[in-house]
């Protein structure tokens, strides 16, 4: 019995680069009945290390993806893999947080829910009750976890406890206007995307696109990235531009910043949700 054609497995990993790599990974795919369908792999010259992203099926029989990875592990083993074992069938659980600006939310919610992104949005929370409407109409749960400055450990320990209680696996800041604690920062690392205005020049504070208009700028554009305690720092996953110009009006360019925010946050995610992101030091590599 073959599982169905759709039942598509991905291997992820990354090592230091050394001849024989490849060649060995498809050799154990290989003994083990499966079939690659795509294949992509890097590798960084200035790091000496390599980054493998290998999808696959089985071919007379159902992959058995708990033998499977013990079968890989002696090879992980020699080649001091980073690695991980991935069924598409698995769906992962996202949780989103937003605060008065819904359209990255919007977004997201219609995208998930026409399947253009694999994902479970079991939850949204937001510090404001401004979108609990828009959640119910998508059939998602919305928790309004207000915070100030008092109450932000409060907050946060309660958006923890939130986090672990529905075993999310990505939390999307989408436009959540508040700064993430630096325990809570490393307690998801690498599990956390963040989307944030991205200027040539670059301009920060309040009300980021009329500082834009008022200096003419040519460009804005948008910026996904994982979180880290470095504000806005964290490595970047996926960016974009827009073009503008002298006849736009400082609320065109917002309208512009929308769309090219929302545009990038869903690419990034889907990115994410499917395995196409490896941390790099500061930076990342994504296969396409």
């Amino acid at each position: 019995m073959t599982q169905p054609e759709n039942r598509i497995f991905v291997l992820t990993l990354s090592c230091a680069d050394r001849p024989r790599i490849v060649h060995s990974v498809s050799g154990v795919l290989a003994d083990h009945g499966c079939d690659i369908v795509d294949s992509a792999q890097f590798s960084d010259g200035e790091t000496r290390r390599l980054f493998m992203r290998v999808s696959f099926v089985g071919i007379a029989q159902p992959v058995d993806l708990f033998a499977l990875g013990i079968a890989f592990a002696p090879t992980a083993a020699r080649f001091g893999m980073e690695w991980r074992l991935h069924d598409s069938l698995d769906i992962p659980r996202v949780l989103i947080l937003m605060s008065r600006f819904g359209h990255c939310l919007n977004d997201l919610l219609y995208r998930y829910r026409i399947g253009a992104l694999r994902m479970a949005v079991p939850a949204v929370v937001s510090n404001h009750a401004d979108f609990a409407g828009l959640c119910e109409a998508n059939g998602v749960a919305f928790h309004h976890l207000p915070v100030t400055r008092e109450s932000r450990a409060v907050q946060e320990a309660a958006l923890l406890a939130l986090i672990k209680a529905e075993r999310i696996d990505l939390v999307v800041l989408a436009r959540y206007m508040q700064v993430l604690s630096t325990e809570l920062c490393r307690e998801l690392s690498g599990r956390a995307i963040n989307i944030h205005h991205s200027f040539l020049p670059s301009f920060k504070g309040a009300r980021p696109y009329h500082q834009a208009h008022a200096r003419g700028v040519k460009l804005i554009g948008a910026t996904a990235h994982y979180v880290t305690p470095d504000l806005d720092e964290g490595p970047i996953i996926e960016q974009e531009v827009q073009r503008v110009d002298h006849a736009m009006s400082a609320d065109d360019f917002v309208a512009a910043g929308r769309d090219v925010e929302s545009v990038v946050l869903a690419r990034a995610v889907r990115l994410h949700l499917e395995h196409r992101v490896f941390p790099n030091g500061n930076r990342t590599v994504v296969f396409r």
